[in-house]
């Protein structure tokens, strides 16, 4: 089964006329459009490739990764626009297009918006600015805990909206955050708390002790790789402690803490040391 507009795992078949060809299937042959097949290829080896509509409607595969494909949610910069809409780059020599009826606002070139992929009625990739369609507010398919992928959206007054997994809202709060976020950045998070009305909380930080046990063993080797000291206590900023472990005041505070009850280190005022 072939899937335009995402990455398929297709059979070399025999080159077509000098140009290398992938098993479709049912569809047939789907010329590759890099021509070239890596070194060492043979008929029946796998290729991962992506697949899509060329110009004239017929299915060509590429090895070249787009930054987005069909389903995804990305930040992509307009390049250029003409009378039937605007293009983006997502890392392929064809634009992809946002139709202006796919538009909220006029999008203007050089910057950057969020957007759906998605298939038109003729399979065609396309994208849309229009993505509340997309995405729902409530859920009842996550677990508290569960690590998911985020995409930062707009800034609000209580912390940052997140798309969770591509199709649901979340919120990340102003005060449980300890690293600078930007609109269309990319990052893991966890489900910290499924609301009442099935709205999701999130966090950045692995909830729970499991955080803790990772971050102690990051914490020795640290320690081990600076002669048994390091300069990071429990009173040093929460700048300083995020930028050498990634996590926040409060988890690190916990982790050398349960090292110190094991006696494997002793806690100073300007850092820590191996026992």
């Amino acid at each position: 089964m072939i899937h335009i507009g995402k990455i398929n795992t297709l059979n070399i078949v025999k080159p077509q006329d000098g140009d290398a060809c992938l098993d479709g299937g049912t569809f047939g042959n789907i010329p590759l459009a890099d021509k070239q097949l890596p070194e060492n290829c043979q008929t029946g080896d796998t290729l991962a490739v992506f697949v899509y509509l060329d110009s004239e409607g017929e299915l060509t595969a590429t090895r070249k990764i787009p930054l987005a494909q069909v389903d995804d949610i990305a930040w992509l910069k307009v390049v250029s626009l003409n009378y039937v809409g605007v293009f983006l780059n997502w890392g392929l020599p064809k634009d992809l297009l946002v139709p202006f009826s796919e538009q909220h606002h006029e999008m203007e070139v050089g910057k950057f918006y969020l957007v759906k992929v998605f298939l038109d009625d003729k399979n065609r990739i396309a994208a849309t600015t229009k993505i509340d369609r997309f995405i729902t507010d409530e859920s009842v398919d996550f677990e508290v805990g569960q690590k998911v992928s985020l995409l930062i959206a707009d800034k609000t007054d209580l912390g940052f909206k997140a798309i969770v997994n591509n199709t649901h809202w979340g919120m990340l709060y102003e005060n449980e955050l300890f690293q600078p976020l930007r609109k269309g950045q990319k990052l893991d998070g966890y489900i910290k708390h499924i609301r009442e009305d099935h709205k999701i909380d999130l966090v950045l930080d692995q909830p729970g002790y499991g955080k803790v046990l990772s971050l102690t063993d990051s914490i020795l080797n640290k320690l081990k790789q600076n002669n048994g000291v390091l300069m990071l206590s429990d009173k040093s900023p929460p700048d300083a402690i995020y930028a050498v472990f990634g996590v926040s005041k409060k988890v690190f505070k916990q982790a050398i803490g349960a090292l110190y009850k094991q006696q494997l280190i002793t806690i100073e005022k300007t850092g820590i040391k191996l026992v």
